[in-house]
């Protein structure tokens, strides 16, 4: 069986620990390769490896690092296909969606490619007599980014390529559960030229990560994943003193006004409620129905969602493929079950769902819940599964109450045709991403995303300005040459004169 190992200074590095923990194929239920875990040991040699490379990193032109991520850029386009076959293998998700994936973390590589645009700094002249004042910006030292299954090549490029770009050395602790594509992207940067030490992968578990948290020599972690964990994360790293930003879940919600096209909003609502099996943060999890439209919406949604094609996820007809443990499909489920015991109508039961020839993999059907309770579990919890709720409001006022009431505030979006409605709903919503009439409002690479309340911890968002700010740190430089002509001593305050 094969091993996925760690990649330390520019080459892989066999695991030492004894420990594996299995990769399986969701669409078959098989092991079929296993991860070696970190020891504290080789945590520490990944980032004392980070360290002495960033001593000659950190100094490099712009123009080195730029010339090296244009070359990683032009491999990851050249290999995305094999990239979106191991996702697919080792995650589930149909090979569009993994394709999907691959594209949006290239552009934040291109992002990357464009850093000395970012880093250009200001400068003020003749702030007093013969005096200048600059600001630049400069690396943190090494850093560390702990990865979500769900995304196993986009949220590693949310972080890495803005990392290395602006200077820093990176050590990467991707997804026990699905570390292959991560693995390939080292790789590729490897081959692109980045000189060794300056990417690092340790595979592991609680072991590793509390190591990266706990580490003195890492300057900064960067996070994503669910909430309870985000917390963790943000405790543990500022009781280390490091910067930390950590990403958490969502319940994301979907207003649907009465004047909204509601073919469109129910195509929109299948799409962001079951693509990717549920397994993402920006998921839409909730849609608040106004007025009478709640049971035309529904109707519509269901008809859609009981013709989706479930299947493999490399097979081309599939439009939606397992999810990613036996554990949590049966976690799933359970919410369906839980829902019609405490008031919701299952409208639409995925439960007990299997797909011939692949009885053993860890599939489930699309579940759509009308009328759910607020108290419910499926209403407050975030599943990450394709289970979607529908509630119903009176008047967009109740609406924009029961959204803003939620722990969450991640994305949320608005259906309508009504750009006064969609524009005091953008201002008065509490949540970091807005769409109007797009369901998944996740930000191009260089905008930001993040959330607000329990989905951010940190103050700075994920990639874009945001991303560059939190890997650099600013520095003010204040400058007199005195003039030649000038000459004798002068014991006053300096005048402006």
């Amino acid at each position: 069986m094969k091993t996925i190992t760690h990649w330390i200074g520019g080459k892989p590095v066999e695991g030492t620990s004894g420990r594996f923990g299995p990769v399986y194929n969701p669409a078959t239920g098989a092991q079929e390769k296993q991860i070696a875990f970190a020891t504290v040991d080789e945590v520490d040699a990944a980032v004392a490896t980070a360290k002495a490379a960033f001593e000659s990193w950190g100094q490099s032109s712009l123009a080195k690092r730029t010339a090296i991520l244009f070359k990683f850029r032009e491999l990851l386009d050249a290999h995305r296909d094999e990239i979106a076959e191991l996702i697919t293998a080792e995650h589930g998700k149909v090979h569009s969606d993994a394709l999907g994936e691959v594209a949006r973390g290239l552009e934040v590589v291109e992002l990357a490619c464009g850093i000395s645009e970012k880093l250009k700094g200001e400068l003020s002249t003749q702030v007093s007599t013969r005096v200048d004042v600059a600001s630049i910006r400069q690396p943190l030292g090494v850093v560390a980014g702990i990865t979500p299954f769900n995304f196993p090549a986009m949220v590693p490029m949310w972080m890495f390529p803005i990392a290395i770009a602006t200077g820093n050395t990176f050590v990467l602790k991707p997804s026990e559960k699905d570390p292959s594509a991560s693995y390939r992207l080292a790789e590729l940067l490897a081959e692109a030229g980045l000189p060794d030490g300056v990417f690092n992968i340790v595979q592991g578990d609680k072991v590793a990560v509390d190591r990266l948290l706990e580490h003195p020599d890492v300057a900064a972690v960067s996070f994503v994943g669910s909430t309870p964990i985000a917390k963790y994360i943000q405790l543990k790293a500022v009781e280390h003193d490091k910067r930390v930003q950590a990403l958490g879940g969502a319940k994301n919600h979907m207003l649907v006004l009465p004047d909204a096209d509601l073919d469109f909003a129910a195509d929109q609502a299948i799409n962001a409620a079951y693509g990717s099996a549920g397994e993402r943060c920006m998921a839409v999890s909730v849609v608040v129905a106004v007025g009478d439209t709640g049971d035309e919406l529904v109707a519509k949604i269901a008809e859609r969602a009981k013709n989706l094609r479930i299947g493999p996820g490399n097979d081309p007809a599939s439009e939606m493929g397992p999810l990613i443990t036996r554990e949590h499909r049966d976690n799933v489920a359970s919410y369906v079950t839980s829902a019609a015991e405490q008031g919701a109508e299952v409208v639409v039961d995925g439960t007990g769902y299997s797909v011939e020839g692949h009885e053993n993999g860890f599939f489930i059907g699309v579940s759509l819940l009308d009328k759910v309770p607020v108290t419910a579990d499926a209403y407050k919890d975030e599943i990450f599964g394709p289970v979607l709720c529908v509630v119903r409001a009176e008047t967009y006022d109740d609406a924009i109450k029961l959204i803003n009431s939620s722990r969450w505030g991640n994305g949320t979006a608005i259906f309508t045709r009504d750009g006064g409605a969609a524009r005091r709903f953008q201002l008065e919503v509490q949540a970091g991403m807005v769409g109007v009439n797009v369901p998944i409002p996740v930000p191009v690479g260089y905008h930001s995303f993040g959330g607000w309340k329990d989905s951010l911890f940190g103050d700075l968002h994920i990639y874009g300005n945001d991303g560059v700010a939190f890997y650099t740190q600013g520095k003010v430089i204040t400058t007199r040459w005195p003039d030649p002509a000038d000459g004798g001593i002068n014991l006053g305050f300096p005048s402006n004169s």
